[in-house]
């Protein structure tokens, strides 16, 4: 299988402290890996990284076949092969959801109103949204309006997929709908990295789980390894007391 994204000693400090720690990680195209770890360890900073949302001090991020971490290069293409959904909804209010989900492909893209149309059409009938798409993101429930920001970030055909922390600011009975969402991108063979809090969903789920502690990967293995027979002592601690 194809390696899609490779990280390569990346390191990453503010204002002295080290955040991201000489990390590496080999993704594969179509793999599903699930980051866990203490508020603090690394997580969402590594997925702003890996979007050039932040400029990494050190190491190579390589996409395919080229390091895009280069700082000579212009991030905004890159940006349009990769998604980024946050947890924070971030979707325009005065704008409807099919607005919201057209913007970016009419705009950076440049397709035609029509297309651009049809195809989040088809994104939202996909996730049960289609009834939502002349309705307001203030009109919809938490989970809808994570939906409608998925949908919006697929509607610009990413390759890669970067989902960070995407259940933290819903409901508790909100998480299922979107955690469904993720469970039909993962049976599209989407190539995904996702930052969590939610164990039991990264065990059910995920193709491989990375633990990080003080921004170092500490161990990465199947859930099925990870969750029952860890092999360092710092992620034992950690999962005797989340679990």
């Amino acid at each position: 299988m194809s390696v899609k994204l490779k990280l390569k000693s990346v390191s990453k400090s503010f204002s002295g402290t080290t955040v991201i720690d000489n990390f590496s990680l080999d993704v594969a195209t179509g793999e599903m890996v699930c980051l866990i770890g203490a508020s603090g360890s690394g997580k969402s900073t590594l997925l702003r990284c890996i979007n050039l949302l932040e400029p990494i001090d050190n190491g190579e991020i390589w996409l395919d076949d080229f390091d895009i971490a280069e700082p000579s290069l212009d991030p905004d293409p890159i940006r349009r092969r990769i998604g980024l959904v946050f947890q924070s909804f971030n979707l325009f209010p005065h704008l409807t959801v099919m607005d919201n989900v057209t913007l970016a492909p009419r705009k950076v893209l440049g397709k035609g109103k029509l297309q651009a149309q049809a195809q989040a059409m088809e994104l939202l009938e996909r996730f049960g949204l289609s009834d939502k798409a002349r309705a307001y993101p203030d009109h919809l429930s938490g989970g809808q309006q994570q939906r409608v920001a998925i949908v919006r970030t697929l509607a610009m055909q990413p390759e890669l997929l970067l989902l960070d922390e995407i259940t933290s600011a819903l409901d508790p009975e909100l998480v299922g709908e979107v955690l469904d969402v993720v469970r039909a991108l993962k049976a599209s063979r989407m190539t995904m990295l996702l930052a969590t809090h939610e164990m039991a969903f990264a065990r059910e789920v995920a193709d491989r789980v990375c633990f990080l502690d003080e921004g170092r990967l500490i161990e990465t293995a199947p859930p099925s390894a990870l969750f029952t027979a860890p092999q360092e002592q710092r992620t034992r601690e950690f999962l005797s007391r989340v679990l």
